[in-house]
């Protein structure tokens, strides 16, 4: 069976019936679980950084903070260039390629954690690694895109990046039951011990990434044989590069950075927010289930906008992260005697539903903005037949959806460092949350100029 399919045509609505879906469908489905341990990879600090004082490591909290910053930078600076890697090399070898290099943050960081006197440059490496795994959604996304219709894209990037984005609470919850017990006997290496609230245990923190390392290996070899490159979707970086001169995709990358970026950002920084203003709570308990919902409704963030405008769900996306941003505000500012962390964490839950929403919605929100784009101003300047103007929209669509994604990375890298920077300055962290109240009031206010009133330049 041939991997590389020379006839593609997802608009063709008999094509599509009688063996497009099929073939799609089966991609899709390789393609979570990759992503899903991307994933995974990618937010490994966000759960290790709060065992690492217990069982020996020195390192500051500053440090702890910048360990958790530095992955998140990592991915999201490599996302450039894994956005336009699919139509270079085909999205089959790509996502092998690319699955097959989390073997080695995953593998190094399980040797390293074992061993307190782990230099913090050793540590400041294999964070940065870590960021492979955070660089695979802009290649990922790219490549779904690809083979769905126009009204389905919703439906898959939505379920590829909602269920992708699993990873991130599945790595924060499997901690809780794996570190107690020894996996992989002599293999795995021995305990460490553990000192928490003056009591001592025993604890493999190895564990954390090593139960990944089949899962990746098994991905890699169904990527290999089950999934597809696509003949059609070929394209040099000299020619996909027409993006950074178009002005919606900067508006959407902003978009993005407010959705994907609070997302992947307020994962990151949960586990030691929670743990510095309510000192008697177990962080890890609680702070997957936020990551859980975010991934969740970002599934249905993109159903909906398949269903509806995805541009009005992308405002009312925006309009609950403000209201609830506030929310959380009101109860870390209280005094810390009367906090409620039932109320804290509720809100912050809600919080983590609208920017689920909104990840949805704005990538749903992209192919309809460049075929807009296509139909309304690049048609009339050149002679391009329905089917080229198609193909040259989801071309620009693919790269775009890969660019946006690296962008909103970025939150995983600014939301920590706001953190940092309002408890240093102003001893504590409202002042952050009033700068992200601002930024998702712009953008909200953007999605509305440009796609949502009466008279907008692309009414979508």
């Amino acid at each position: 069976m041939s991997h590389l399919l020379t006839k593609w045509e997802p608009e063709n609505q008999q094509f599509w019936e009688k063996q497009g879906r099929v073939i799609a469908l089966r991609n899709l489905w390789i393609s979570v679980p990759a992503l899903l341990l991307a994933f995974v990879v990618w937010q490994l600090w966000s759960v290790v950084v709060v065992y690492l004082p217990e069982v020996g490591f020195k390192y500051t909290q500053n440090q702890l903070m910048l360990l958790t910053a530095l992955s998140a930078l990592s991915g999201a600076t490599l996302r450039i260039i894994y956005a336009f890697m699919v139509p270079i090399f085909g999205g089959r070898r790509w996502t092998v390629f690319s699955t097959a290099t989390l073997l080695i943050p995953t593998i190094g960081f399980g040797i390293c954690i074992q061993n307190p006197n782990t230099s913090f440059a050793t540590m400041v490496i294999l964070a940065l690694l870590c960021g492979f795994g955070g660089a695979n959604f802009s290649s990922s996304m790219a490549n779904i895109g690809y083979f769905f219709p126009k009204s389905r894209k919703g439906f898959a990037t939505g379920v590829n990046a909602g269920l992708g984005n699993l990873g991130v609470p599945f790595v924060q919850f499997v901690t809780l039951w794996v570190i107690g017990i020894s996996i992989f006997g002599v293999l795995g290496g021995g305990p460490e011990t553990r000192i928490h609230n003056g009591q001592q245990s025993l604890v493999w923190l190895q564990n954390i990434t090593y139960i990944w390392v089949p899962l990746i290996a098994v991905t890699v070899i169904a990527a290999w044989f089950g999934m597809n490159d696509l003949a059609t979707v070929k394209a040099s970086f000299s020619e996909q590069s027409i993006i950074f001169k178009r002005k919606h995709t900067w508006v959407a990358c902003l978009l993005y950075l407010g959705t994907f970026g609070s997302f992947i950002g307020f994962s990151a920084a949960l586990p030691l927010l929670i743990k510095h203003e309510f000192v008697n709570v177990n962080p890890i308990k609680y702070a997957f289930l936020g990551p859980l919902l975010g991934s969740i409704f970002r599934v249905v963030g993109g159903i909906a906008s398949d269903k509806f405008k995805a541009t009005r769900v992308t405002q009312i996306s925006f309009l609950g992260m403000i209201v609830f941003s506030l929310c959380i505000v009101f109860f870390i500012s209280a005094p810390e005697e009367s906090r409620s962390f039932v109320g804290f964490l509720i809100s912050f839950m809600i919080l983590f539903i609208f920017v689920g929403l909104g990840n949805g919605s704005v990538f749903a929100q992209v192919p309809g903005i460049f075929t807009i784009f296509y139909q309304k101003y690049l048609k009339k300047q050149k002679a391009e037949s329905e089917e080229q103007m198609n193909e040259d929209a989801a071309k620009e669509t693919g790269a775009v959806l890969g660019f946006m994604g690296a962008i909103g990375a970025y939150g995983g890298f600014i939301i920590p460092k706001l953190y940092g920077t309002s408890l240093s300055y102003t001893g504590s962290y409202n002042l952050a949350f009033y700068i992200f109240v601002g930024f998702y009031v712009f953008c909200l206010l953007i999605n509305r100029w440009y796609y949502l009133r009466k008279n907008a330049e692309i009414r979508c």
